[in-house]
């Protein structure tokens, strides 16, 4: 089967930026759009008459022909994935029905955006990135920040917007040393509050939320490949081996390796 593959976006490159020090980004104009997605830190930019302060979990998209710069120096410790693509004019007919894409938005599941960044990354460092490949994956980024937009609407209220960025801060970090304060502080807000929101918008407290997500992302590790229990549990967030194999039998009723043992036994096809 042959399929021709017509699609409006065009991927060009992209990158992870990081500093550890005080960094302004330069003032130009460029003819491609650029998609930012902030990992750490604060990005201080301004596009014509527009200004922007885009933090973890946020993404900023910049618009091609537009005049763009810093208007703050960032602190350190700056970390953000950015990609550039264009939009081609013979294409892009109906788009506008199809993506609605904000250029500021808090990113729901970062960790899925993040994984479409890293794909794209690697294969464009193996210089094995297909045209085609790429454009998609630039396509299926857009369409995670749209339905966000999408999922934005149902949200009101400055606590739920509040628990949100603090949903996806998570997602972020869940493998790093966290807790309600560390998050807070990461948000600039208070502690207390925090957990009322998140506890409001989730039905659960923050520190449940961490745990959640480290157990759920250590399901996965467990069942995909053969790397050993304590470095699911580094990699996961759980500095004790030994804590994270008790939480883990409390949550799914045995150990990390049973239920490796279990998968395995499961779903393995003999032929």
């Amino acid at each position: 089967m042959r399929i021709q593959a017509n699609l409006p976006i065009r991927a060009c490159n992209g990158g992870l930026f990081v500093s550890k020090q005080k960094w302004i980004h330069a003032e130009r104009v460029i003819d491609s759009n650029e998609l930012i997605l902030v990992r750490d830190g604060v990005v201080k930019m301004w596009e014509e008459d527009r200004q922007f302060e885009v933090g973890s979990g946020q993404t900023l998209l910049l618009h091609a022909g537009r005049r763009h710069g810093g208007t703050d120096f960032c602190d350190g410790n700056l970390q953000f994935y950015w990609i550039h693509f264009v939009v081609t004019a013979e294409e892009s007919k109906g788009l506008d029905s199809v993506f609605d894409v904000p250029q500021v938005a808090t990113i729901s599941r970062p960790d899925r955006l993040i994984e479409l960044y890293r794909r794209f990354l690697d294969d464009q460092e193996s210089q094995c990135l297909d045209q085609v490949y790429a454009d998609l994956l630039v396509t299926l980024m857009l369409c995670e920040v749209a339905r966000t937009q999408n999922g934005d609407e149902a949200v009101a209220g400055t606590a739920a917007v509040l628990a949100q960025r603090a949903s996806a801060y998570i997602r972020l970090h869940y493998d790093q040393p966290i807790s309600t304060a560390s998050v807070a502080k990461a948000l600039d807000c208070n502690p207390d509050y925090l957990g009322r929101a998140f506890r409001t918008s989730y039905g659960t407290t923050p520190t449940d939320y961490i745990r959640s997500i480290r157990l759920r992302r250590a399901r996965t590790m467990l069942i995909d490949g053969e790397t050993t229990v304590a470095e699911i549990a580094r990699q996961c967030g759980f500095e004790d081996p030994g804590y994270f194999g008790r939480t883990f039998r409390l949550e799914e009723g045995m150990s990390p390796l049973a239920y490796r043992r279990l998968y395995a036994r499961t779903h393995v096809n003999v032929l």
